[in-house]
């Protein structure tokens, strides 16, 4: 018998499920074959994130991303998603500049990438842009605390919101995301207690990396939990396989071949 297919995941279901406490799972993706197979496994979010600009492209930061890149890697990606809801993140530059601006690339991430939702990193400075994005109908996610965009005013990947007025400056930058029209908000390296108190404030869900386990749902890049990303290794990743040995082995099993002259043999030969 064959499974009945699940429906496409929506923003008012995210709501839902937040409603219930049901935890959503996210993971990033950047390509059509690792997009399908994580759609097939019943993921709620896959996130074409700007970390494909150092897992894939190897950069050392996210910072030069382009649109055109970020445009390749959603259209990718959705055609090989069924039932899973697709968020494109916005690049640096991409919606910084002015508001007509961000409204055209946003725009363009949906009607020619195909996404479902777009991502902007920032709070309270950034809520004019989230609110001038939501008019267009195009549904936005938020992401605060440790912005991968903002490296260079942080000094590098720190933990943000230890100090009592990071932390207020977080709750603010929380209510300023929600007041703008945000559907969900990604928060990125904070204290496990702070995200959980944000998350019972706030009235839309929470996707944390790095932030412990009371938020609402969860992310982390594909290749670091299947061990492709040797570049670092923050404390916040799981690694669930080990996939690069294997990969390994077969290409090793592939040069002895071909160098000793077995392969291809008379079964792969016309």
């Amino acid at each position: 018998m064959s499974e009945t297919p699940r429906k496409r995941k929506t923003i008012p279901e995210l709501q839902a499920m937040k409603a219930r406490g049901e935890k959503i799972a996210v993971l990033t993706a950047y390509d059509f074959p690792f997009a399908r197979i994580m759609d097939q496994a019943g993921i709620d979010i896959v996130l074409v994130g700007d970390s494909a600009g150092v897992v894939v492209a190897g950069y050392e930061t996210t910072l030069p991303v382009t649109m055109e890149e970020m445009l390749y890697h959603t259209r990718a990606v959705v055609r090989g998603v069924r039932q899973a809801l697709v968020v494109a993140d916005m690049p640096f530059l991409s919606y910084q500049v002015d508001l007509s601006e961000a409204r055209r690339n946003a725009g363009l991430l949906i009607k020619e990438g195909g996404a479902q939702a777009v991502k902007l990193e920032g709070g309270v400075h950034i809520a004019e842009t989230i609110r001038a994005i939501v008019a267009m109908d195009v549904p936005v996610v938020g992401h605060i605390g440790l912005t991968p965009q903002s490296i260079h005013r942080m000094g590098g990947y720190r933990v943000q919101g230890r100090e009592e007025a990071q932390a207020a400056q977080l709750h603010e930058d929380a209510r300023a995301v929600v007041e703008a029209g945000a559907c969900a908000v990604v928060l990125e390296g904070i204290p496990a207690a702070l995200a959980h108190e944000i998350t019972k404030e706030i009235p839309i869900p929470t996707i944390g990396i790095g932030a412990g386990v009371g938020c609402d749902g969860q992310v982390l890049v594909i290749h670091d939990i299947l061990g492709l990303c040797e570049k670092y290794s923050p404390k916040f990743v799981k690694r669930y396989a080990d996939i690069s040995g294997i990969i390994r082995t077969g290409i090793d099993d592939y040069i002895r071949e071909v160098k000793a002259g077995d392969f291809p043999g008379p079964e792969h030969s016309f």
